[in-house]
């Protein structure tokens, strides 16, 4: 299926062909290819909009995701129809997450395959409120970006490493 990516800000330039082949392959890497998945790159104005609110924090953020379905943990969704093979929507606030690269040094590019990676786990029922729940989606943020790191060469490491 395929990983729709729209860029709905102008203030950061974003190299979307490598960030969808990263998230096509983490999809993978989740056993979730079959299901659709709609990327969104936004700005801080979007996402602080959004993160007030859907979570009620009207700031920017790095990442919101919105399941098309609700799924324990590792779960993937057991679609009656085509067109449920949705997995959701992530929006990256990719003006934000360059901002945080600029003050830590971090790579751009590096750090959005990352969110998305985040983001994705949100989608198939992964949460990190508790400290169990932190540990799981941390092991599974792991896994999926060890899988890319094998077949790209690089060295990403998950985003909720010290959030707990």
């Amino acid at each position: 299926m395929s990983v729709v990516l729209r860029n709905a800000q102008s203030g950061v330039p974003v190299r979307r062909a490598p960030l969808r082949r990263a998230v096509c392959a983490l999809r993978a890497a989740l056993g979730a290819s079959r299901f659709d998945v709609g990327l969104v790159c936004a700005g801080n104005a979007l996402m602080q909009r959004l993160n007030g609110a859907y979570r009620h924090c009207p700031e920017p953020t790095d990442v919101l995701s919105f399941p098309f379905h609700q799924v324990a943990a590792g779960e993937l969704p057991q679609p009656r129809c085509r067109d449920e093979y949705n997995l959701g929507d992530i929006f990256l606030g990719v003006e934000y997450i360059h901002q945080q690269c600029r003050e830590t040094g971090e790579d751009f590019g590096d750090v959005l395959t990352v969110t998305a990676a985040h983001g994705l786990c949100h989608l198939l029922g992964y949460r990190h409120d508790t400290k169990p729940e932190w540990e799981q989606m941390y092991q599974k943020e792991a896994q999926i970006l060890e899988e890319l790191n094998r077949l790209t060469g690089s060295r990403l490491r998950p985003l909720t490493a010290g959030l707990f």
